[in-house]
């Protein structure tokens, strides 16, 4: 499992290492309308920062996962946070949006670190039992960006909003230090060679489970996305909040996903991991859409809309760790490109929600887009893990 000379990761260095990437996705969110404001430009631009961010993640997540099989994990992640730590020295720099924006498509490097830690924990477990492990290690990580908009919007009205990046690249600086340290490779045999990946690809591209799995987790997330494109605007143009007060509500989903995180750690041993995904997609669909018929009925109070978020975000903490095991599972040896897939698929949906968000959200049209595009990826998400009952289902009648 390891080599001679080097241990398995500690936990904690999993949560660090999906953490900090976690972090540089949404710690600025409550600066976005500032930062606009800042580089005389208008929010739709500044809002790339977020949508492009989510794309080039997915690019690099899709080719992190199969260089990762091949090379390691650990040399991988360490190129990742080397790469995030210069990029971020850039946007602290930047003098206009167009080289902030520049710099901040090359800080998704950092992205490949989510998928290296759930492939490391599937490296080291398998089953229901890997599942668990993941749910309690993105537990740990949806600490991260429950705390990180409040801070960020704290740090704004202080400092400004280049104090975000500063801290970005301090925590960028210490995790890499930290992985260095304690991360050893837990590829088996030198890793998968790329000629056997490629022939192992038809497998993962033929299976119903994996595509099910993809798409639940993809439409899941998607609604979490658009939140994240959308949130800021809405923050401040519909509730009339501060920086600081759209940084406490920020922390909404966030407390949710660790509640879902722990359940998913402590029950899908005993659940089953496809009756968890169901739960949480349910969750996240009954949640979005109660809001969505309240504010529709003139209900329009920030305490519904972010009430809605933190059950939607209890319900990602169901799906995600569970559908992330379902991908990795159908070939264990193709872990990491699994996980690579999935999680580029997922953020390039999420790319597509989160600018569809930031575009259709004008002064004047209220919360009303956002919900919808919202409610409209969690159905997509609970018809995805139904197609995947029902196969499983014919397969078990076949059998």
């Amino acid at each position: 499992m390891t080599g001679p000379d080097r241990t398995a990761p500690h936990a904690l260095t999993l949560v660090a290492l999906a953490g900090v990437a976690a972090l540089s996705m949404n710690v600025f969110l409550p600066s976005l309308p500032g930062m606009a404001r800042d580089f005389d430009v208008d929010y739709a631009v500044m809002q790339l920062s977020v949508s492009a961010y989510i794309g080039a993640s997915a690019v690099l997540q899709l080719l992190g996962g199969p260089v990762s099989d091949r090379f390691g994990r650990r040399p991988v992640a360490l190129a990742g946070l080397g790469i995030f730590v210069l990029a971020t020295l850039g946007t602290l720099l930047a003098p206009d949006a167009t080289s902030f924006l520049v710099f901040r498509l090359i800080q998704a490097a950092v992205s490949v670190c989510m998928l290296l830690s759930r492939a490391a924990v599937r490296d080291i477990y398998e089953g229901e039992k890997a599942a668990s492990m993941i749910g309690y290690v993105t537990m740990g990580m949806a600490v991260v960006p429950m705390v990180a908009p409040v801070i960020g919007g704290i740090l704004d009205e202080a400092f400004g909003w280049r104090a975000n990046f500063a801290m970005m690249g301090l925590l960028g600086v210490g995790t890499l230090i930290l992985v260095w340290r304690d991360m050893g490779e837990t590829v088996r045999d030198g890793g998968l060679p790329m000629r056997d990946q490629v022939r192992n690809y038809p497998i993962l591209a033929r299976s119903h489970r994996f595509w099910g799995y993809c798409l639940a987790a993809t439409l899941s997330s998607g609604s979490f996305f658009a939140y994240l494109g959308g949130a800021p605007f809405v923050g401040e143009h519909v509730f009339h909040l501060s920086p600081a007060q759209v940084g406490y509500f920020f922390a909404a989903p966030a407390t949710g996903y660790l509640i879902g995180n722990f359940l998913s750690g402590r029950y899908t041993v005993r659940i089953g991991l496809n009756r968890m995904v169901l739960i949480g997609a349910v969750i996240c669909l009954v949640a979005l859409s109660l809001s969505l018929a309240l504010l529709l009925l003139g209900v329009v109070r920030p305490v519904i809309f972010f009430g809605a978020i933190a059950f939607m975000g209890l319900g990602n903490g169901l799906v995600m760790p569970n559908t992330n095991v379902g991908m990795m599972s159908v070939r264990p040896e193709l872990a990491g490109t699994a996980s690579g897939l999935g999680g580029a698929l997922a953020v390039a949906g999420g790319a597509a929600l989160s600018a569809l968000a930031g575009a259709l959200l004008t002064p004047g049209a209220g919360a009303t887009p956002l919900l919808v595009i919202m409610c409209a990826s969690a159905s997509g998400a609970l018809l995805a893990i139904l197609w995947v009952l029902h196969r499983e289902r014919q397969l078990a009648r076949v059998g």
